[in-house]
């Protein structure tokens, strides 16, 4: 997938909690986000705010089909609320293969 087709599948499926994700549909999304929040930061703080509240729901929603996709429950994104074990936790799990392409294998 395509970095442009990406944000727009995580903005089109913003509160789509069922599904899929591959993982370069969830890091082409998560880079945007982070290049966007670094611009926005840089311009105002409180911009800065108003973008993580704005893409909340997004970046949940593609985090819970990206760990359905590598055949993960959606609870193991609680694990992402442990300061900075959760934060690797989650970015291991995130870069497991699809479970799909295995058992097609």
């Amino acid at each position: 997938m395509s970095f442009g087709t990406a944000i727009a599948s995580g903005f089109r499926h913003y509160s789509n909690f069922t599904g899929t994700a591959s993982r370069s549909e969830f890091w082409w999304f998560q880079l945007f986000l982070v290049l966007v929040s670094i611009g926005v930061g840089a311009i105002e703080d409180g911009l800065n705010v108003v973008w993580a509240v704005a893409t909340v729901v997004p970046y949940l929603a593609i985090g819970v089909r990206r760990l359905r996709d590598a055949g993960f429950s959606w609870r193991l994104l609680f694990l992402g609320l442990i300061p900075v074990l959760g934060t690797i936790t989650m970015v291991v799990l995130w870069l497991q293969p699809s479970k799909a392409h295995l058992d097609s294998a």
